[in-house]
């Protein structure tokens, strides 16, 4: 029985015709350039169903392959995924440890799909910090996949918003501190190409799935003026048409930026 469930977790439908319906709905010429994900739910929608953890952050990952592929296909520019946050760490090491080991299987078995559709691995956070074997599994990827122009997806390890931000200020303090500029000088561009995420455009779209609704330490200077779409379903259970009604949630809404509408 067991045995089943586990392998009913990591089979996906083929494109079904609502599918087909809601991609001839979105509107090419107004893809999100950068969409943000939080992959959460993993762990709560295994024990749902009397299953260890490590069994949701597995079909994580395989909703995480199947987004990944959308995006590239349909043209979106980046994607960055909260893969472990700066507080994973406080969760039982024999889990932390899963979720690693899981990573560098996941770039070890992908990478070579990912750079076949163009895809460039790309990643955020205090890679220093992690596990020499994922760091080496991440390089690898980095190596393999750098001169692509498709997708960029950027997958956030070890990574926290106020970490990054703190990071961008001493990275600061120390440019003034050797007289490499003044004070006066620093502004909201200079801070944007302080942060891990450098070079990228600010997310204009923020998916949550799992029915909780905070940011959880993500993208904190980056999501000022994104749109939020919220899903009740857990990670695991995200698919392909999620993405796509997201997508045209978005295009229907009007951004103002804190302006007012041109009439």
């Amino acid at each position: 029985m067991m045995l089943r469930k586990i392998t009913s977790l990591f089979s996906r439908p083929k494109v079904t015709a609502d599918e087909n319906t809601l991609l001839q709905s979105i509107d090419r010429n107004k893809l999100p350039q950068h969409i943000a994900i939080i992959m959460d739910g993993n762990g709560r929608w295994a024990q749902r169903r009397g299953m260890p953890r490590s069994l949701g952050h597995r079909a994580g990952v395989e909703s995480l392959r199947n987004i990944v592929k959308l995006c590239s296909e349909i043209g979106i520019g980046y994607l960055t995924c909260y893969a472990f946050s700066t507080e994973n760490w406080k969760r039982p090491q024999k889990e932390v440890s899963y979720l690693m080991d899981l990573l560098v299987e996941y770039l070890e078995k992908e990478v070579v799909e990912l750079h076949k559709n163009n895809v460039r691995v790309n990643a955020i956070g205090r890679l220093e910090e992690l596990p020499q074997r994922a760091q080496e599994a991440l390089q690898a990827a980095f190596q393999k996949t750098k001169n692509n122009t498709g997708l960029t997806l950027n997958l956030a390890l070890n990574y926290g918003g106020r970490t990054e931000i703190t990071d961008a200020v001493i990275k600061i303090a120390n440019m003034v501190k050797s007289n490499e500029m003044e004070v006066a000088n620093i502004n909201d561009k200079l801070i944007c190409d302080s942060l891990y995420t450098a070079g990228m455009p600010d997310p204009e779209l923020l998916i949550r799935p799992s029915g909780e609704c905070r940011i959880s330490n993500f993208l904190l200077w980056q999501l000022a003026y994104t749109e939020f779409w919220l899903a009740d379903v857990m990670w695991p259970d995200f698919q392909r048409y999620h993405l796509l009604q997201a997508i045209i949630g978005f295009q229907r809404r009007e951004r103002r930026f804190g302006g007012l509408n041109k009439k």
